[in-house]
Parts: C-alpha cells; sequence; structure tokens
C-alpha cells in the first residue's frame, strides 16, 4: 500500500511541478522586488525569489499547486519510510519470500535518500533564509571532507560560496536528475501482470492519495518563504529548524562535540565528519546491507559443516526498535534549541540529554524489546501446548483444584489436522490446604 502511495505521490510531485516550470527562475542575479506582497515593497532580492512570490501572489493558483508540489515530496519521503519498516520487520527482503524480495529492498533503500535529496533541493530553489541557511550547513559538511572538500565546493558553487550559479544547478538536478533516478527506479519495483485486464479499474488509492494532497495544500501552509525573507549571507532566521525529514541528519550535527585534529599542518574537523558525512553513510549502507546481517541475527543459513542456530525473530524485531529509536532521538535533537526554549530549560542541558539518550537509548530498546518478544514466544508456546487460561477453577474428586483451559485456535493450513484439546492442568495436586500439596 506505501508503495503504491509513494508512487502516486511522485506522480502529483511531477504533475504539479511541470506548471511551475514557466514562472519561476532559477537566477541569483538581483532585483527590486515590486509585487502583491507590500511588506518587501522596494527590497533587494534574487531573481528566483520573485519568482517565487510571482507564483504564490500573483499566478491565479499558484500557491495552491506549489503547496500540493511541496507536501507530495513530503508524502513520497513518509510513504517510502514505511514502505520499508513492515519489510523490515517481517523479514521480508530475503530470497525465501520470492526472487525479487532482495532487489525489491534494494530499491526501496535507495529511493529512500533519493527522495530526501528531491525534497531537499527543491527548498534550496526558493532562494529564502531557510534555503540559504541549508547551503551555509552543506557548505560546512562538504569542508569536512578530507582532501577534496574544498574542491567539491568550489565546484558546486561554481567558485566560492554562496556563488552564482549554485541554484541555476540545483534547478537542473531537482527537476531532471533526481526525477529521472526515482521514476527509473519506481518502474524497476512495478511488477505488471501477465495477463493483460480485461477492465481497467482505477486503484482507489490514488484518487484518495490526489485529494488528501490537494486538501493539505489548500489549508495547510507550508514553506511560507515570504515570511522568512530573502537569503543574506551571514545570516539564519531565528529558530530555524530543518524540514521533518533532514531532522536525523542535522540533529548529530547540534549533538557531535566540536572535535578536530590537525594532520601534517592540516585541519580535520570531526565534530562535522562524523556527524555530517560518516554517520549518515554508514546509517544507508547499514540499511541496504542488513539482509546479509539478518541470517546471523535471526537465524539464516549454515556455512559449512556448523550446524544451523536457531531462529531468534526477536533479533530482528530488536534491532529494528533500536534503529527507530535511534532515529528519532536524532530527529528531535534537530529542534533542540526549540525544545529548550519551550520548556524553559538551558540549551546545553537538552543537548546533553540528548547525547546520553543517542547513546544509551538503543542499545536499551534492544534489550528490552528482545525481552518482551522471548516473553510472548513463550506464551504462546505455553498456550499451544496447554490451551489458553480461561480463570476457571474446579474441583476434582480428590479435593484439589484444576484450571480449565482454551484451546487455541490459529490459521492453519489447508487439510491440516484440527488441533488438539489441550488438558486440564491441575494447579494443587492434593488438595487446597497447603502449597506444599498436603492435606
Amino acid at each position: 500500500m506505501f508503495g503504491r502511495i509513494a508512487g502516486y505521490s511522485f506522480g502529483v510531485a511531477v504533475v504539479t511541478g511541470i506548471p511551475l516550470l514557466p514562472f519561476f527562475r532559477p537566477s541569483m542575479a538581483t532585483a527590486v522586488y515590486h509585487g502583491s506582497y507590500r511588506l518587501l515593497e522596494g527590497a533587494t532580492v534574487s531573481r528566483a525569489y520573485q519568482s517565487v512570490l510571482a507564483i504564490s501572489f500573483d499566478v491565479r493558483g499558484g500557491r495552491l499547486i506549489r503547496q500540493v508540489h511541496h507536501w507530495s515530496a513530503d508524502l513520497f519521503v513518509a510513504a517510502a519510510i514505511l514502505r520499508l519498516l513492515p519489510v523490515f520487520f517481517r523479514g521480508r527482503f530475503s530470497g525465501r519470500f520470492s526472487g525479487r524480495a532482495l532487489p525489491d529492498w534494494l530499491i526501496w533503500v535507495a529511493l529512500l535518500p533519493l527522495g530526501i535529496l528531491a525534497a531537499y533541493t527543491g527548498t534550496i530553489l526558493p532562494d529564502d533564509g531557510l534555503s540559504g541557511g541549508s547551503l551555509s550547513v552543506i557548505t560546512g559538511v562538504l569542508l569536512s571532507v578530507p582532501l577534496v572538500g574544498t574542491h567539491l565546493v568550489f565546484a558546486i558553487f561554481g567558485g566560492a560560496p554562496p556563488g552564482h550559479k549554485v541554484i541555476g544547478r540545483d534547478y537542473w538536478v531537482h527537476i531532471l536528475v533526481l526525477p529521472a533516478l526515482a521514476g527509473a527506479l519506481l518502474l524497476l519495483s512495478f511488477r505488471p501482470k501477465l495477463r493483460w485486464p480485461r477492465r481497467v479499474r482505477v486503484d482507489p488509492l490514488l484518487p484518495f492519495t490526489c485529494a488528501v494532497l490537494v486538501l493539505l495544500g489548500a489549508i495547510a501552509q507550508i514553506n511560507p518563504v515570504w515570511l522568512i525573507g530573502p537569503y543574506q549571507p551571514g545570516s539564519i532566521s531565528s529558530g530555524a529548524v530543518p524540514d521533518w525529514y533532514m531532522g536525523f541528519l542535522d540533529g548529530p550535527l547540534r549533538l557531535m562535540p566540536a572535535w578536530e585534529l590537525t594532520i601534517a599542518g592540516h585541519p580535520l574537523d570531526l565534530g562535522v565528519l562524523i556527524a555530517g558525512v560518516i554517520l549518515p553513510g554508514l546509517f544507508f549502507t547499514g540499511l541496504a546491507l542488513y539482509p546479509v546481517a539478518d541470517r546471523r541475527l535471526a537465524g539464516g543459513r549454515p556455512r559449512g559443516l556448523v550446524p544451523p542456530k536457531p531462529a531468534d525473530l526477536a533479533n530482528r524485531t530488536a534491532a529494528g526498535v533500536a534503529g527507530v529509536t535511534l532515529y528519532g532521538l536524532l530527529w528531535a535533537a534537530g529542534a533542540n534549541d526549540q525544545i529548550a526554549y519551550h520548556l524553559h530549560l538551558d540549551l546545553y542541558t537538552v543537548t546533553w540529554m540528548f547525547r546520553v539518550l543517542v547513546l544509551a537509548g538503543p542499545a536499551v530498546a534492544f534489550g528490552l524489546t528482545r525481552v518482551i518478544c522471548h516473553e510472548l514466544a513463550s506464551r504462546r508456546r505455553d498456550e499451544e501446548q496447554r490451551g489458553r487460561e480461561t480463570g476457571r477453577i474446579v474441583m476434582n474428586a480428590r479435593g484439589g483444584y484444576t484450571e480449565i483451559r482454551e484451546p487455541v485456535h490459529r490459521a492453519a493450513l489447508p487439510g491440516a489436522a484440527p488441533p488438539r484439546p489441550a488438558a486440564a492442568r491441575p494447579s494443587l495436586e492434593r488438595g487446597p490446604m497447603s502449597w506444599t500439596g498436603r492435606a
């Protein structure tokens, strides 16, 4: 279901993005604003920012189309995440379910960062205060890469940042490169039926997804660049936080200590390199390669003469909960200043709290989830062997007490034998007078 929602969101993003193309100007050249938004009348802005204001206030239906376009990009990322979660927890990325299971897993793992990049490059295009702040963060992350960081920055920005070319280059990446890659992967994940249906039916999720996106675009304001103002180098809006899908990438940058090394006279900013490059790389690489590790964690194929270990699906569930916990904590840490402000706490206290939680939270979540899963599995085995407890106690002919248990009726395979009735379990063998069984 979530895969189809992601595909329909991608289609809505493409359909709503095409009408915006003639009105947007991907240029950082300056101009004096004269338009319907009087609060910025006479302000010096870039042509990209000026065109976004014109789309929002002067083009009929422009703001609705722009907001639907933005919401569809956000929904695509959310649907991709929700598409991966059930596949992970059910272990359906293994080839024993179908020959396409592992390729589908890799396709959707690749679609997740592609969707994030597509949405992120779109938020940079308006050249407002928030997009300029995002460019400053990206500049710092790229500069932390050893040896090639400075060359990457000058190649992307066309000179010293912010330069005058990054919006134009980002524009072509946003409208051509990333949509082409995402569309190709979506087509690869699509499994057409061998027989052409006699009657073509519209998937109910298609009009539902479109209706939800149009409703969000009509009533839920998103990315109001006119309230933020144009980008000014060296400044950023107060209380700025990234879009929700970038929170888990921005959180580590806020939590990581300012570690720095000097190697052969060259500084190495570990505080930014680890948080902005190494950690996201490990996250997506680990997500893609997890099916290999799952064979060891959850019980898989034996190697050589080593007998196979019993399957322990609790390890997979615990690993998934630990990953979700880490993601959630890093995501919340991306708004540590807002949490400190609204709860009237010291910013450094909140930052240290998140540092401790990020280190300890996943391990605690892993252990607790594993214990809970083993307890539930033990209870299920007990019910299958002796039946489900009913809470009814009867006295037998010898004066002892016996609990009545009901057989557990679970879905069985066609042709399977019906479950045997569970035998009654005596609670006190000899009588009710003593815990030792003595009458």
